[in-house]
């Protein structure tokens, strides 16, 4: 006798059921998610957790970097995305100066992407010094995932897309940061761009999970852009990431070949046509004043825009 589907299939997950997954040692995987079309599909896959990520100011809006996303761009695509999902937990990026500056205005963004935008948890950038705006927005009753190694938002201020906790006193850094971010109350961390080994040597220390992008496997679960994960990423990939499929060429090939049938008049064809009864169309064209010549005759025809 059937038991039907478990209590992660049937609702959608919370932070309850990604500590679940991390108790029970499963890996769990994070796409990036900006739409509504991206989500159904991502969400029908299983994934249990969709990021909306800033970046999408690069990959959605043509953006130099993630520093010019704004909440209400973000909320925008958190909204699409929740719309389109009904299991995955959807975490909403907190983006550059919405949190940090006060606790009051942390904690109203933090709420809106919240009660707004439909999320389940937000993600927000930094180490020890934003464990005070972490533990203000968890005391909230707002669950919080952290974000540490290559900040994005601070790219400016690092110099780069460079990997992080090279040497001793930055890789020490980055564990106090780990455990000020576990101890502010974060559900969840990303771990990115840092050397595989100490990657695994602060999951290990922790006890809740790390999602590495770019921080090796010995993260408790990883997160990728889900652009690069498709191949639509024609100019850059980053080294951290694979293609599981090429949908940048398979795409350019549609569009070229609906280009060439739109061209030759073979698109659209009987299939995507409908039709009429013949003598229905000739008593609409024959009372038509249009189809009429001495009707013609009197208006002078259509007027042009320059007639008007």
């Amino acid at each position: 006798m059937s038991q039907g589907p478990s209590p992660l299939q049937a609702a959608r997950l919370t932070i309850a059921s990604i500590a679940r997954l991390y108790a029970d040692g499963e890996r769990i995987a994070m796409l990036t998610a900006y739409d509504y079309t991206t989500a159904r599909i991502l969400d029908d896959a299983g994934i249990p957790m969709l990021l909306v990520g800033d970046s999408l100011g690069q990959v959605m809006l043509g953006y130099d970097s993630t520093v010019r996303v704004t909440m209400t761009e973000i909320l925008h695509h958190t909204k699409a995305v929740v719309r389109g999902t009904r299991r995955s937990l959807v975490v909403a990026d907190m983006p550059f100066l919405s949190y940090g500056v006060t606790p009051e205005a942390s904690l109203e963004n933090a709420g809106i992407l919240m009660r707004e935008g439909g999320a389940g948890a937000v993600k927000l950038e930094g180490g020890e010094r934003s464990a005070r705006t972490i533990e203000t927005i968890v005391r909230a009753g707002i669950p919080v995932m952290g974000h540490i190694g290559l900040t994005p938002q601070s790219i400016h201020q690092l110099g780069g897309h460079r990997v992080q906790g090279k040497t001793k006193e930055a890789g020490r850094q980055l564990l106090a940061d780990a455990l000020a971010v576990q101890q502010a109350g974060a559900f969840a961390m990303v771990l990115e761009l840092v050397p595989e080994g100490l990657a695994a040597a602060i999951t290990e220390r922790l006890k809740v999970p790390t999602i590495g992008i770019g921080a090796g496997a010995g993260c408790s679960g990883q997160v990728q852009v889900v652009t690069d994960t498709l191949g639509l990423s024609a100019e850059f990939t980053p080294k951290h990431a694979r293609h599981y499929t090429e949908l940048y060429s398979i795409i350019k090939a549609a569009a070229e070949a609906y280009k060439d049938d739109v061209a030759a008049g073979t698109f659209p064809g009987p299939a995507e046509s409908t039709r009429m009864d013949p003598a229905t169309l000739q008593e609409i064209l024959s009372s038509s004043p249009l189809d009429r010549p001495e009707m013609a005759e009197v208006s002078g025809g259509i007027p042009l825009d320059r007639d008007l």
